[in-house]
């Protein structure tokens, strides 16, 4: 347990969230001795990024809750499976199966990818792997099991004895249209297998049951196990009161969605939870990350391409604010994460519960003094055609036969990164500059400074021989040029590593032939 003075204290944001919880809550959680949280899940695509954001941000509470109060917690991973299939996502195999199952719940439609009973079940797997990956600790559960099962039948009860009050909630929010048609129960159809939404003609309190006009015929449909379920935000408020959860975070977009989830949370007598919206993840064009259209970057391409910590370090960091998140992300996104590494064990108390990396690890970061930035490995990379893990530590030993695998596990794990990244969204968008005739003469000038020097030269004396070659060859006035240059003509990029440092890993020999070679191109 941390100090009383340091958790009452810090603004991180894990911290703030739960001193509020506690607060807000204090009678509620006392009663229970327990704290539920809950993450919701819409598996009408596969498992995307945001869905990862929003578990491992509430982890981050939880991880916060366990230093300030010892009691009981459980974080609730909900799969809204049996709702029924409104859009064929873009990136799904054997789509033709979706497309003739429109408007059937996604437990009920068969699985594209062959693999499980159903399309929600398979999503609902993939969702459980990835987040085990991660090593969360959470309960899986399932919208079909607890409404077949019958766990939620005393809620739905509830929401029909309630119905008027409900209904006085909701219908002030919709159109005209739409409140002549509006019920909160959506029975499953006994001839198509489809989620309906038809208007309520009667209801029977005493058996459970709902008439509805389905296109002018009647039909009776007991609301229990499953043969019935509820629009989304009754079904929001429903879980809530089922399953007494005390917080809940969420996208912005819900957030109008989450204050009539509340409401109906309320008037079926229970408090609603404590909520917390976040802002959404964008793609490179600054569009909403859909699961439903696969852009973004996937969980699978940011664990090829870096570590789950530096992913759970972009989930912590700002979370109320927009965030593009996309494959060029990634390499920034690891030299923050290494940055912060370094910096933690020189911190103070109240500095290390601010420092991200302190909720990344829960508590306990690794010590591991840091070599080089995952940017500069990648320059490695590509100017030593590294291929394999083997062969790029045969360059990293070169010159600092110290670093050894064994003792740097942050290095040896960037190092299978750093290939795949460089593989895969680096070299094929190289382009390498031809130098003109000046730059070609002020490039050669800096090769014939580098023969003059030694291999064991510091990098900080390489760096100011770079700049002084510069400064004599005409970039005084434009040094950011310079640099420019040589990045464009050796690495085929405009940004590129402090050359001095890279020069010292790499090697004076070995950069003056790649420099050479590349002017003979």
């Amino acid at each position: 347990m941390l100090e009383s003075d340091l958790i009452q204290s810090t603004s991180s944001w894990p911290f703030v969230e739960i001193r509020k919880l506690l607060k807000d809550r204090k009678d509620i959680i006392s009663k229970k001795n327990k704290i539920i949280f809950q993450t919701g899940y819409g598996p009408s695509g596969l498992p995307h990024i945001g869905t990862f954001g929003e578990v491992s941000r509430t982890s981050m509470m939880i991880n916060a809750l366990n230093h300030i109060k010892e009691i009981k917690s459980e974080l609730i991973t909900f799969s809204d499976d049996m709702d029924g299939l409104r859009k064929v996502p873009d990136n799904i195999p054997n789509d033709k199966i979706l497309h003739d199952n429109i408007g059937k719940p996604l437990t009920d439609i068969p699985d594209p990818f062959k693999k499980y009973k159903s399309f929600g079940e398979y999503n609902n797997k993939m969702l459980v792997e990835f987040l085990k990956k991660f090593k969360f600790d959470f309960i899986f559960k399932s919208s079909t099991e607890n409404y077949k099962k019958g766990i939620f039948n005393d809620s739905i009860k509830r929401v029909l004895e309630k119905y008027d009050d409900i209904m006085n909630i909701i219908l002030p929010t919709l159109r005209s249209e739409r409140r002549k048609t509006y019920s909160p129960f959506l029975p499953i159809c006994s001839d198509t297998g489809k989620v309906l939404e038809i208007p309520v003609i009667e209801m029977d309190k005493k058996n459970n049951s709902v008439v509805f006009d389905n296109n002018g015929k009647k039909i009776k449909v007991d609301i229990l196990n499953g043969k019935c379920k509820l629009q989304w935000k009754v079904d929001w408020a429903m879980r809530w009161f089922t399953f007494d959860v005390d917080f809940e975070m969420y996208g912005k977009d819900l957030t109008e969605s989450a204050i009539l989830s509340s409401k109906i949370c309320e008037a079926m007598g229970k408090q609603p939870p404590n909520g917390f919206a976040y802002e959404f993840f964008l793609d490179e064009k600054g569009e909403k990350i859909s699961k439903s259209k696969g852009n973004g970057i996937t969980i699978e391409q940011w664990l090829r391409y870096a570590s789950p910590e530096s992913l759970s370090l972009y989930m912590y960091q700002n979370p109320k604010r927009a965030k593009k998140l996309y494959p060029d992300v990634v390499p920034k996104a690891v030299d923050e994460y290494l940055s912060l590494i370094e910096k933690y064990d020189k911190q103070k108390s109240h500095e290390q519960l601010l420092n991200p990396v302190w909720h990344v690890h829960r508590g306990s970061p690794p010590k591991e003094k840091i070599v080089m930035p995952f940017s500069m490995l990648l320059n490695i990379v590509g100017s030593s055609n590294a291929k394999t893990k083997d062969i790029l530590w045969k360059f990293i030993k070169k010159f600092h036969k110290e670093i050894d695998p064994k003792n740097h596990k942050i290095l040896d794990e960037l190092t299978d990164y750093a290939i795949n990244y460089f593989i895969d969204e680096v070299e094929p968008k190289k382009k390498f500059k031809k130098p003109n005739k000046n730059e070609k003469k002020a490039l050669e000038n800096l090769i014939a400074v580098l023969k003059k020097v030694p291999q064991n030269t510091p990098a900080e004396e390489i760096q100011t021989k770079i700049y002084t070659a510069g400064k004599e060859n005409g970039y005084s006035d434009s040094l950011r040029d310079w640099f420019k240059l040589i990045y464009e003509v050796c690495f085929g990029e405009e940004n590129g590593p402090r050359m001095g440092f890279f020069i010292s890993f790499f090697g004076v020999k070995e950069t003056i032939d790649l420099m050479e070679k590349k002017l003979r191109m």
